[in-house]
């Protein structure tokens, strides 16, 4: 990897200040997931075990008023991430002044320190979002070096990812090494056949996706509310179906320039109504009728992913195959999720998002080679777009 690594930098006995992403879901204060904690807890103990001071800096969920402040406090995390660890994790309420910088000094060596929700410096202008350059300054004046290992913001220039990094030596921890070599490879080096797989609702969040894989995979599977305009630019009825009445002539382009390269659904399952109470019925891609709406991927649909999908050695997933979060339209997302999950010899990568969430929720987490912890930062990714985060890292 161009990056320095953590193993690339003089860790011991320093004070390291770490981005993580510790983003986690919540309800009435308590962690309802808290698998991006766990995705951190390598690099978080490597450096204890070197001895080294670690100050660990997240953001979680968006702050525009004080109830956000109070919804959107780090303390439980740190109380949990304590728990993990087996020792007390030290929580600064404060982002900035006296409070942060006598509990940083405090510090021993092994010890870890939490501090407060880096957003809530967006109270008064968007400081932390806007990478405002004196706090991004101010923070790196709190540490030595400075290791980025939140692949989900890696997508964005923010004063606690890429502020802190223009001040100090830095690196990569080993989840962000973990999802450059997955995804990586799978872009760049893959073992083929090499199939592609992109849902969604929408062809303009994907159209660069298909643009920079199309010359790189073997086939690319389109499923999710933007085959809808795939099939219009085909020629076909969609009925009420989702469509992007602007992106038929570039479907049009992306097809003819794809050959046969492009799988679309067979059949659809179509519903009267955008409800989990519709009435449904399977059609095929020719025969939706006026006044329904495709909702998901019929079987013949999943029969012929499934047959593309058999040889494949390297498959990359990013976007649901419907309205998976209705259970009559989640057959689609399900089978491709069995699909890929009981394929042998395969490298499977699911690119976070929707994806990741339906994997986790068949419990089939184990079942595949990588699990992309950024749904936004690995579709910049696979769009082959400079990710900031990992940009304002040294070079070995």
């Amino acid at each position: 990897m161009a990056k320095q690594t953590i193993k690339d930098i003089q860790v011991q006995d320093k004070t390291v200040l770490v981005r993580v992403d510790f983003n986690v879901p919540m309800k009435d204060g308590k962690i309802t997931d808290d698998n991006r904690i766990v995705q951190a807890l390598d690099t978080i103990k490597y450096l204890t075990d070197q001895n080294a001071k670690v100050v660990l800096f997240s953001h979680l969920g968006k702050i525009k008023s004080e109830e956000d402040k109070a919804k959107n406090s780090l303390e439980p995390v740190a109380a949990h991430l304590g728990e993990l660890l087996g020792q007390e994790v030290v929580f600064s309420p404060e982002t900035s002044g006296p409070e942060l910088e006598e509990k940083v000094k405090k510090l021993s060596p092994g010890q870890v320190l939490l501090v407060q929700n880096t957003r809530y410096e967006d109270l008064e202008g968007k400081k932390e979002s806007g990478n405002d350059p004196e706090l991004g300054k101010y923070w790196a004046s709190l540490g030595d070096v400075f290791v980025n290992d939140a692949f989900g913001t890696a997508h964005r220039a923010h004063a606690s990812n890429v502020g802190i990094a223009s001040h100090l030596d830095s690196a990569v921890g080993y989840l962000i090494e973990k999802e450059l070599k997955y995804l990586g490879e799978a872009v760049d080096e893959p073992e083929r056949p090499f199939v592609a797989i992109l849902g969604g609702a929408k062809v303009s969040d994907k159209i660069k996706v298909i643009e920079n894989l199309l010359p790189k995979a073997d086939k690319v599977i389109i499923g999710g509310g933007m085959a809808f305009t795939f099939l219009k630019a085909q020629g076909l009825e969609i009925g009420q179906s989702l469509l992007e009445e602007d992106r038929i002539e570039l479907a049009k382009e992306l097809l003819d320039q794809a050959g046969d390269k492009i799988i679309l659904p067979v059949d659809i399952t179509v519903a009267d109504d955008f409800s989990n109470d519709a009435n449904t019925k399977v059609v095929p891609v020719d025969q939706i009728p006026a006044d329904w709406q495709g909702l998901d991927c019929g079987p013949e649909t999943i029969e012929k992913f499934k047959e593309i999908l058999s040889d494949a050695k390297t498959v990359v997933w990013n976007g649901p195959m419907g309205v998976f979060e209705m259970e009559k339209f989640a057959k689609g997302t399900n089978g491709v999720a069995e699909i890929l999950a009981n394929l042998e010899d395969a490298n499977t990568i699911v690119g976070g998002g929707d994806s990741a969430a339906a994997v986790a929720q068949l419990g089939y987490e184990d079942k595949f080679t990588h699990i992309s912890t950024g749904g936004g930062a690995s579709l910049n990714y696979l769009e082959g777009t400079e990710l900031p985060g990992i940009a304002a890292i040294k070079d070995k």
